[in-house]
């Protein structure tokens, strides 16, 4: 196996040591602009992607991300913010990391080297799912092992890595491929890798968020609103839905437990909360559907 791309040594930053504090941030800097260029590069494997996903949550399966260290954490944030977010259940979208739970926290040495732990890991896909495997090197045997139990039970899986020789590359049945070049400090993922990474992942659960309809034009129609600020915030999506008042959001909110596309209805429709919330499911839940509905009549 080839040096991964990872490892390499970044010929712009072999002075890092000596420069002024301030330089240093502006290096730094100069190496990030390189990595939303990169993610530009591979919109369409994103985008394939996000089809992907969309289609097997229409089916009702689940998105899955494996990883190991940064990688690992970057997929169960992403995972951990999508409930809140998109009021799913917390089952729809799930993270794993090599190591199990203590790896989120410490580094769990030799985790990433178990095929084995992979595969049994693996034994929650099912073939409605989508598998994501995410690596900076495109190495572990831990995700290999991930993508051989995939590949047994028929899930479909796509690779998220910044090395082309990478392993992953070679294994996952759709690739995605971020090469943003040698680290500012040689063989540390966490930085540029880390953050190209978290880009897709961000693309990937909101694309296919937004192709179910979970959003209404860029306006966060399904957000919990479980907080102060949350609770502003839903106020003013419906008022700006339904073009009223905040204080007539408020009181259409206040009736429906917080719910925004029934509060929406609501008022669009002048109907009550539970004649709202059968309205939706006659449209599988997606506002714009109705919307557009009700408009045309």
């Amino acid at each position: 196996m080839s040096e991964a791309i990872t490892e390499y040594r970044n010929e712009n930053t072999k002075d890092i040591d000596l420069l002024s504090t301030i330089d240093m941030v502006r290096k730094m800097n100069e190496e990030d602009k390189i990595v939303a260029e990169v993610v530009g590069d591979v919109a369409a494997d994103i985008a394939t992607a996000i089809d992907m996903i969309a289609k097997a949550f229409l089916k009702g399966g689940r998105l899955f991300y494996f990883g190991a260290g940064t990688s690992g954490r970057l997929g169960i944030l992403d995972a951990s913010e999508c409930p809140p977010t998109f009021s799913v259940d917390p089952s729809m979208v799930q993270g794993r990391i090599a190591g199990g739970k203590e790896a989120l926290l410490f580094a769990v040495e030799g985790a990433e080297d178990n095929f084995e732990e992979g595969k049994k890991d693996a034994s929650v896909l099912t073939d409605k799912d989508i598998c994501v495997v995410i690596s900076a090197s495109g190495n572990p045997k831990y995700l290999l092992g991930v993508l051989d139990k995939a590949d047994e039970i028929g899930c479909a899986t796509i690779g998220l890595t910044c090395n082309s020789r990478g392993l992953i590359a070679q294994n996952a049945g759709h690739v995605i491929c971020t090469e943003v070049g040698p680290e500012v400090i040689a063989g540390s993922s966490r930085l540029k890798a880390g953050t190209a990474q978290k880009m897709v992942l961000n693309m990937l659960s909101t694309g296919s968020m937004i192709k179910i309809g979970k959003t209404y034009e860029n306006f966060m129609i399904d957000l919990k609103a479980v907080n102060e600020k949350l609770k502003d915030r839903a106020i003013r999506i419906v008022s700006q839905i339904a073009q009223v008042s905040n204080s007539d959001a408020l009181g259409a909110l206040l009736k429906c437990n917080w719910e925004i596309k029934t509060a929406i209805i609501m008022i669009k429709m002048n109907i009550d909360a539970q004649s709202a919330r059968t309205e939706l499911r006659k449209h599988g839940g997606v506002l714009r559907k109705l919307l557009n509905a009700e408009s045309a009549v």
